[in-house]
């Protein structure tokens, strides 16, 4: 009976649910960084994921972009098939290509062509096929006009552009974020001025298939008033036919009827009565925010999409203010820059649980003898050759070794 009691309990104990182990090995953080000195360049860097290797937690890899800063911004949300990863400098309007498909020896691989009178490339998704659609701020310069969606091959051709002016709708807009919803056949945008001429309420819908404007939506005044300004990031939900969209005021709405040629917005959920949100990511049915005004994160579950509830935040220091976070491929890690006060130059890890959208700092990912979670852009020399203090941005995990 004793023999058949621990046979039975070795058979049960494998049932247990077993933490999630990973093969790391060859995982790499890619960062978009820019120097304090504007006489340096933008350059993008490689941190060592692999918790089994010397080097953890360390910068192992850098390459140049040509030319001095033009203020490392946005780079792709996820790292595309192929890579080859697209990185902006805002400032200057110029976007950057690098080849990172070995992270530990990245390349510099080109450069994205003009887009004729469309300045100030902002954000990326991928088209199905691999070619690149970016969002253009303006048309011209001085920041009198709307911006475009501008279609580009994978080696950074320019194939196609459609305006993004809609002033019967709405007088002032500026192409910010999108993202891309196959199934639908339809491409979502935002509207928010990175040099804060005005205030933008419009989300735009457009047909995939040929670039055409299907609606500019006005968000709704919420209860609260603000929460509809400067919307901000649009994410596909987890059922790949759903989309949501946060604003820079903490807002977040519903689009409803995407399908359809008359969509529109729904506000279902407040985050805070600030304007200091950013970035967020979708983590299975869980959506994660970047809110400064904790600092920190929240989870949200978004099973019904309609109907959001949160579930979990993790707060931050005081003086860490979240602004860009990006998923990690097995869905269980979040990066996280902010580029002020102690993330000014530091990158820090979050883990969600999958199961329960449950948040928590990585307190692991450091260097040997580090006295705080994170890895500091706050050292005298970098492999490439430049020095000083650099101010990350941007951050993507490399794809699992296949």
């Amino acid at each position: 009976m004793a023999r058949i009691w621990l046979v039975s309990l070795a058979l049960l104990s494998g049932c247990v649910a077993q933490p999630h182990r990973a093969d790391r090995s060859g995982e790499h953080l890619l960062v978009w960084v820019a120097p304090q000195s504007n006489e340096q360049s933008d350059f993008l860097a490689a941190i060592d994921l692999d918790p089994q290797s010397p080097t953890y937690a360390r910068v192992v890899a850098t390459v140049a972009a040509p030319g001095p800063t033009g203020g490392a911004h946005h780079t792709e949300y996820e790292m595309p098939d192929g890579g080859i990863l697209a990185a902006n400098a805002f400032g200057s309007g110029r976007t950057y290509l690098f080849d990172v498909s070995d992270p530990r020896r990245p390349k510099f691989a080109g450069s994205l062509e003009g887009a004729g009178d469309y300045s100030h490339p902002h954000s990326f998704a991928r088209f199905p096929n691999g070619n690149l659609l970016a969002t253009f701020q303006e048309r011209g310069h001085g920041n009198e006009r709307p911006g475009a969606l501008v279609e580009y091959s994978p080696d950074g051709r320019m194939l196609r552009s459609s305006d993004a002016a809609d002033p019967g709708v709405e007088p002032f807009i500026r192409p910010y974020s999108l993202t891309i919803v196959p199934e639908l056949d339809r491409v979502v945008t935002t509207s928010a001025d990175m040099h804060s001429k005005d205030i933008s309420r419009a989300v735009q819908v457009w047909r995939l298939s040929d670039m055409s404007l299907v609606k500019t939506v006005r968000l709704p005044t919420p209860p609260a008033g603000i929460q509809n300004e400067d919307p901000a990031e649009p994410r596909l939900l987890a059922d790949g036919r759903t989309v949501a969209v946060s604003t820079f005021t903490c807002g977040l709405f519903l689009l409803e009827g995407l399908d359809g040629q008359d969509p529109v917005a729904r506000f279902i959920h407040k985050f805070s009565d600030t304007d200091k949100c950013a970035v967020p990511v979708v983590a299975g049915r869980f959506w994660v925010q970047a809110d400064a005004s904790l600092p920190g994160l929240i989870s949200l579950d978004m099973s019904v999409p309609s109907q959001p509830s949160e579930v979990d935040r993790l707060i931050l220091a005081p003086d860490e203010l979240p602004h860009w976070i990006a998923l990690a491929p097995d869905g269980r890690r979040i990066v996280i820059s902010g580029g002020k006060e102690a993330l000014r130059s530091r990158v820090l890890l979050a883990k969600i649980d999958p199961a329960t959208g449950k948040l928590s700092l990585d307190s692991a990912f450091r260097p040997a003898g580090a006295a705080r979670p994170g890895v500091t852009f706050d050292q005298a020399s970098w492999p490439h050759g430049a020095s000083g203090t650099a101010i990350p941005h941007g951050a993507v995990f490399s794809r699992p070794r296949s």
